[in-house]
C-alpha cells in the first residue's frame, strides 16, 4: 500500500506485542463459543503452522469434523483481518508523525512541489493537474459492510493504544471495548448470504467517503494550495484530486445496472455531500457567534442575515450566524430539489452560486481582521465544495461494443435508412454512421415501431444520463466508456445513441467517447483505430469542446489473461507511448484512463511505482485510475491511509510530469528491442500452457475453488460473461481471484523465467544487460518488482495439495510444468535483481506475511478438504457456506485476492 522508505520504519516491536493481545483476546472469546477438544485443535493448529509442519497440518484438518469446521474457519479468517487492522493502524501513525516532522519519505507532496517548482510553467502544472481515482464495481473485498463497520471500530480502539500505555486512557476500559467488538465479529455472519444488489454496491462504496475520503481529499487540496503560496505561486482553483464512479454506471456484463440504477447512484451522492455541506454549516454555525458589539460585518453579509428566517431573539447582535442559518436553508432546500424533486422555497442554482455566498462570508472575515477564523471547518468547507460541487464524483458509464452495435443496426433498421447494418463492412459502417451524426438531424428513435427490450433499456439510461447532467451539472458524468473497442465504427455507434438523447451533436459532445483497449490484439490496433478516429471532422469539433482532450482507457486485466504478464505489461506501455505521439501529431492532448486491479494480475502493485514508471509524456495533466475489489478498503479505509494515497497518487503524477527518462536516449532503443524479444516468448509459452495445453482446462477447473466463486455473493455481475466452464469467456476478476486463492498466483508471473532465461541463453552478457536495465529503467524495474512480490505470496507446497483434487494423471502433470516455471522465475528474478531473496527492498511486506501467512496458509488445507467432502456428497448448503468462509479468509490474508 505505501512505499517501501515508508514502510520499512514501522514498529514492529509495538506490532507484535499488540498481535499478542488481540491474539489472547481471540483466544478467550473463541474458548467461551466452542468445545474444549475444538479450541485445543485450533491451538495445535496454530502451533504447527509456525512451525511449518503442513503434513501435520494437513493430517489434522482431515480428522476434523464438520461442525468443527465452521469455527476454525472463523478463528482464521478473523485473527490476520486483526493483524491487517494492526498494520493499518501502526502505517496511520507512520504517516501522521512523517507529516508532523521535517522528515522525508517517498511521494511527500511538499518535496514534490519543490521539484515542481523548478520548473518554468510551474504554476501551469500545479493549476492544471487532475488526478481521479474511479472507485469500481469489482467488489472482490468480500467482506460485509458490517464486518467494515466492525473493523473500523477496532482501528479506532487499537489508535488509543499508545495513550493507553501512558496511562492516559483506562486500560481496563480500552480492553473490555477491544474483546466486547471482537466477541461481535466471531459472531456475525463474515459473508454475504444472499447476492449483492447493484443498490448495496452503491451504499458500501459511500461509507467511504462518509468517513476518510472527503476528509483526505480537503486536507491535501488545502495542503497543496499552501505549500505552492509558500513557493510564490498564485493557483487559482486547481482541483487535483477529483474522484470518479463506476458504481451504478457500469453495464457492462451486468444486466442489473438501468436507468434506475445510475440515478439512484447519482443521488445517493448528490445526498452524501449535501449532508457534508449541511454538517459543516451547522458547526460554523455555532463556532462563528461573532457579536456586532464587537466585530464589523460587510453590508453583503448583513443583508444575507436580513434575509434569514432565523427569528430567535438571541440571534439579534450576530450576523454571521444569521447568515450561515440562511445559507443552510437554501442548501436544505437545494437537497430537496435536486434529490427529492421538491420546490420548497428559495434554493441555489448551482455550487456556484452556494460558494459565492460562502466567499461573501469568507471576504468579510477577511475585511474585519479576523481571517484566522477561516482555519479548519470553515476552509474544509470550501474545499469541498470546489471538489465535490452538488454530485460528489463522476460517474462513468460503460457497455459492451458489441451492445452498441445492436442497438445501433435495430434503430437503422427501424428507420428504414439500413435493414443489416451489422454485415456491413467497416469502411461502410463508418459511412452510415457519419450521414447520421453530420446530415440528418431525426431522433431514430422517435418512430412508433416496437423497439426491443435491450435497445429501450440502453436508450432509458442515455435519456437518464442527460436528465442527470441537467439536474446536477455537467461534471455528474463525463465519460461513457466502451469494452472492447475493436474499430471507428464502434466508437461512431456510441455517438449515435449519445445522439438520442442529445448528448452529441454536429457540434459538441456532452459526454466524452472513451474506448477501452484490453486484449493484447486490441491494444496493438489501438494506433490506427485512434489515428482514423481522430481524423474526422466531428471528432475533432466534439475534442475541442472537451477542451482538446482525449481519454482513451487501458485495460489490464483482459490483457494480461489474453497473453500473460510480461506481453501485457509491454503491450500496454507501447501502446501508451505510440497513442500519445498520434495525439501530438493531431493536436490532441491524449489522456489515459489505467483499469488497475488490485493485483498484479490486472495490472496492481505499488501506486507509486506504477505512475513513475509511464512512458514520459505519456501524462500530460490528467490521469484517471480504477480502484477497486479489497483496494479499497486498505487504500481508503481510514482518513490517514485515504491522504497517504492520494498524496502519493498526486505526486507520482506530478513528478511523471516534469522529470524526464533517466535512462540513457542511445539505449533505450536497445532496451525495447530487447523487451521484444523477451516478450515474444513469453506471450507463446504463456499461450501454449493456457489455451493451447488441452489438460490446462481441466486443471484450472479441478485444482482450484474457481466453482465456488462463482457462487460466492461478491458482487451484483455474472462470474464470466457467457458461460463458466469456458476460460475464453470467465471474467479476469474469478480468473486471478481462483490463482491466488490456491496460492499459485499464475497471472503475476508465468512465462517470465523461460523468456529472460531463452534471452539469456544466447549471450553470457545479456544477464548483465538485464541488470543495467532493471537499475537504470523505471518501467523495468517496477515490472520486475511486481513479479518479486507476487511470488513471495505463492506457496507451491499448498498449490501441490490442490493439484491432488484432480482426478486425471496427465491433469496433475500440468503443476509439474508450473513448478519449474516458478522455480526458474524466482532464480532469473532474484538474478537480476542481483538479491539473495524475494522482497529484499520490501523489509515491511515481508515482515507483514511473516505475520500472517501461518494462518491464512490453514485456511487452505480447510478449503481444499471442503472441496474434497463437497466431491464425495456433503450437503451444498453447509458445505457452501464453509468454503467461502475460507475464501474470505484467503483474501484477507494476502490483501490483494482479485
Amino acid at each position: 500500500m505505501a512505499s517501501p522508505k515508508l514502510e520499512s520504519n514501522i514498529n514492529q516491536s509495538m506490532m507484535k506485542e499488540e498481535t499478542t493481545i488481540l491474539t489472547q483476546i481471540l483466544d478467550q472469546v473463541t474458548q467461551k463459543l466452542i468445545e474444549p477438544e475444538t479450541f485445543d485443535k485450533i491451538q495445535n493448529l496454530k502451533r504447527l503452522a509456525k512451525a511449518n509442519q503442513y503434513q501435520e497440518i494437513d493430517q489434522l484438518v482431515g480428522e476434523l469434523k464438520s461442525s468443527e469446521m465452521d469455527t476454525i474457519a472463523r478463528y482464521f479468517s478473523i485473527l490476520p483481518l486483526l493483524i491487517n487492522i494492526l498494520e493499518d493502524v501502526d502505517l496511520a501513525y507512520e504517516i501522521n508523525r512523517k507529516n508532523n516532522t521535517d522528515e522525508d519519505y517517498l511521494g511527500r507532496i511538499s518535496t514534490t512541489i519543490e521539484q515542481v517548482a523548478q520548473a518554468e510553467n510551474a504554476a501551469e502544472i500545479l493549476e492544471s493537474v487532475q488526478v481521479v481515482p474511479v472507485l469500481t464495481a469489482h467488489p472482490t473485498q468480500v467482506q460485509r459492510e458490517t464486518m467494515l463497520e466492525l473493523t473500523n471500530h477496532l482501528h479506532h480502539l487499537l489508535r488509543k493504544h499508545r495513550d493507553v500505555k501512558a496511562g492516559l486512557v483506562n486500560r481496563e476500559k480500552w480492553h473490555a471495548d477491544l474483546q466486547r467488538y471482537i466477541e461481535i465479529m466471531m459472531q456475525t455472519d463474515m459473508i454475504r448470504e444472499k447476492k449483492l444488489k447493484v443498490s448495496n454496491e452503491i451504499t458500501n462504496v459511500m461509507s467511504y467517503y462518509d468517513f476518510s475520503i472527503i476528509k483526505a481529499i480537503t486536507k491535501l487540496q488545502t495542503e497543496y494550495k499552501r505549500l505552492a503560496t509558500e513557493k510564490g505561486i498564485v493557483l487559482q482553483n486547481p482541483r487535483p484530486i477529483q474522484m470518479g464512479m463506476w458504481v451504478g454506471g457500469d453495464r457492462d456484463g451486468n444486466p442489473f445496472v438501468t436507468a434506475e440504477t445510475l440515478e439512484k447512484s447519482a443521488l445517493t451522492q448528490a445526498e452524501v455531500i449535501f449532508n457534508y455541506y449541511d454538517q459543516k454549516l451547522y458547526q460554523l454555525y455555532r463556532e462563528i457567534a461573532l457579536s456586532s458589539s464587537f466585530v464589523k460585518t460587510s453590508q453583503a453579509v448583513l443583508e444575507m442575515a436580513e434575509r434569514s428566517k432565523d427569528a430567535s431573539v438571541y440571534r439579534e447582535k450576530e450576523p454571521y450566524r444569521k447568515a450561515f442559518y440562511d445559507i443552510r436553508q437554501n442548501l436544505q432546500n437545494t437537497r430537496s430539489y435536486l434529490v427529492d424533486g421538491q420546490d420548497v422555497g428559495p434554493r441555489y442554482v448551482d455550487i456556484d452560486a452556494f460558494k459565492h455566498d460562502l466567499g461573501l462570508i469568507r471576504d468579510s472575515l477577511i475585511e474585519n481582521n479576523a481571517a484566522s477564523l477561516l482555519s479548519g471547518t470553515f476552509t474544509e468547507l470550501l474545499e469541498a465544495a470546489d471538489v465535490f460541487g452538488f454530485y460528489l464524483a463522476s460517474i462513468d458509464m460503460r457497455q459492451d461494443s458489441s451492445i452498441h452495435e445492436a442497438c445501433v443496426a435495430e434503430l437503422l433498421a427501424s428507420a428504414n435508412i439500413e435493414p443489416n447494418y451489422t454485415n456491413l463492412s467497416e469502411s461502410d459502417k463508418v459511412a452510415v454512421l457519419l450521414k447520421q451524426l453530420t446530415q440528418d438531424p431525426r431522433i431514430l428513435s422517435a418512430t412508433h415501431l416496437e423497439k426491443s427490450e435491450l435497445l429501450q433499456g440502453e436508450l432509458a439510461i442515455f435519456q437518464m444520463a442527460r436528465r442527470l447532467k441537467d439536474r446536477l451539472g455537467e461534471a455528474v458524468i463525463k465519460q461513457n466508456i466502451i469494452s472492447h473497442t475493436e474499430s471507428v465504427s464502434d466508437m461512431l455507434e456510441l455517438a449515435i445513441l449519445l445522439k438520442e438523447a442529445g448528448l452529441v451533436d454536429n457540434h459538441q459532445a456532452r459526454v466524452q467517447i472513451v474506448p477501452l483497449f484490453e486484449t493484447i490484439e486490441d491494444l496493438e490496433n489501438a494506433n490506427q483505430i485512434m489515428t482514423d478516429y481522430l481524423q474526422l471532422p466531428i471528432v475533432q469539433k466534439w475534442v475541442a469542446s472537451n477542451k482538446g482532450y482525449q481519454e482513451i482507457m487501458l485495460g489490464y486485466s483482459d490483457s494480461n489473461k489474453d497473453g500473460g504478464y510480461l506481453a501485457s505489461g509491454w503491450t500496454l506501455y507501447k501502446a501508451q507511448n505510440d497513442l500519445t505521439q498520434i495525439g501530438r501529431k493531431q493536436g490532441v492532448k491524449i489522456t489515459f484512463f489505467h483499469g488497475r486491479g488490485g493485483t498484479v494480475g490486472r495490472g496492481g502493485g505499488p501506486s507509486y511505482a506504477a505512475i513513475t514508471s509511464q512512458p514520459f509524456g505519456s501524462i500530460k495533466d490528467r490521469i484517471r485510475v480504477t480502484e477497486q475489489g479489497e483496494v479499497i478498503g486498505n487504500k481508503y479505509g481510514n482518513k490517514d491511509a485515504a491522504y497517504f494515497n492520494f498524496e502519493m497518487l498526486l505526486s507520482a503524477t506530478l513528478d511523471r510530469m516534469v522529470t524526464p527518462m533517466l535512462t540513457d536516449p542511445n539505449e533505450i532503443d536497445d532496451y525495447r528491442e530487447t523487451m521484444n524479444t523477451i516478450v515474444a516468448d513469453s506471450y507463446k509459452i504463456y499461450r501454449e500452457l493456457v489455451f493451447e495445453t488441452p489438460e490446462f482446462y481441466d486443471y484450472f477447473f479441478e485444482a482450484s475453488p474457481i466453482q465456488s466463486i462463482s457462487q460466492l455473493n461478491i458482487g451484483s455481475r455474472p462470474a464470466a460473461r457467457k458461460t463458466i466452464t469456458d476460460i475464453g469467456g470467465l471474467r479476469a476478476i474469478p480468473w486471478v481471484f481462483s490463482w491466488s486463492q490456491n496460492r499459485v498466483m499464475l497471472p503475476g508471473w508465468y512465462g517470465v523465467g523461460s523468456s529472460f532465461k531463452r534471452f539469456i541463453d544466447k549471450d553470457e552478457a545479456n544477464l548483465a544487460k538485464l541488470q543495467k536495465m532493471y537499475q537504470s529503467w523505471p518501467f523495468f524495474r517496477s515490472l520486475l518488482s511486481n513479479v518479486d512480490m507476487v511470488l513471495s505470496k505463492t506457496n507451491m507446497n499448498i498449490a501441490f495439495k490442490y493439484t491432488q483434487l484432480c482426478q486425471k494423471p496427465e491433469v496433475r502433470d500440468i503443476f509439474n510444468t508450473i513448478l519449474d516455471e516458478w522455480q526458474l522465475t524466482k532464480n532469473i528474478i532474484l538474478a537480476i535483481e542481483d538479491e539473495d531473496d524475494l522482497l529484499a527492498d520490501n523489509a515491511f511486506l515481508k515482515a507483514s506475511l511473516e505475520h500472517r501467512l501461518p494462518y491464512f496458509n490453514i485456511l487452505n488445507y480447510l478449503q481444499i478438504e471442503l472441496i474434497k467432502r463437497i466431491r464425495q456428497g456433503m450437503p451444498e448448503q453447509e458445505a457452501r457456506k464453509l468454503i467461502h468462509t475460507t475464501i474470505n479468509g484467503v483474501a484477507t490474508g494476502l490483501r490483494n485476492s482479485g
